[in-house]
């Protein structure tokens, strides 16, 4: 096999392994993808520069956050309200978190199943670790409870990173 025909396959492997939603970004990862606030306080801003005014702050670490573009040490986000800004990568954490956008309290089940019994129930606004995905069910961990919501009830949550098991 020539070295451009090896070249060629292995770039059609990587293609083919990536999600069909995404494009690879300047730092080598997905884009769009999801990723958490690292810190407490994250200046937004209008552009990606520090000459770029502060829209807002933003005040929740573990905050999802959908990665929408990015240049260089910047990526612009959209937050769980759909607004944009720009905030430096090191502000971001590449672990996935969930919150939960339904406007009504929602269940947390001991099984994805929506007859199963119920572990908690989780009020709008609830920032929860994504750690695991079963087709139209998120399993959620929020300090020391564990349970499975239903992913249209949650922000976040299409496209799961963590231990894939659709």
């Amino acid at each position: 096999m020539t070295v451009a025909l090896r070249y060629g396959a292995a770039l059609l492997l990587c293609l083919l392994a990536a999600p069909a939603w995404a494009v690879m970004g300047p730092s080598g990862k997905p884009v769009p993808r999801y990723e958490s606030l690292k810190y407490n306080e994250i200046n937004g801003r209008q552009g990606p520069s520090l000459e770029h005014r502060v829209l807002w702050k933003f005040h929740r670490r573990g905050l999802p956050v959908k990665v929408v573009a990015e240049s260089d040490v910047w990526r612009q986000v959209e937050d769980p309200e759909g607004a944009l800004s720009w905030v430096q990568a090191t502000g971001l954490a590449p672990q996935q978190t969930v919150f939960v956008s339904a406007p009504d309290k929602i269940a947390l089940r001991r099984a994805p199943d929506g007859s199963a019994s119920v572990a908690a129930f989780l009020t709008h606004g609830v920032v929860a670790s994504l750690e695991e995905c079963r087709g139209g069910w998120r399993k959620l961990r929020i300090g020391d409870r564990k349970g499975w919501a239903r992913m249209a009830d949650l922000w976040g949550a299409e496209h799961c990173q963590p231990k894939e098991k659709d």
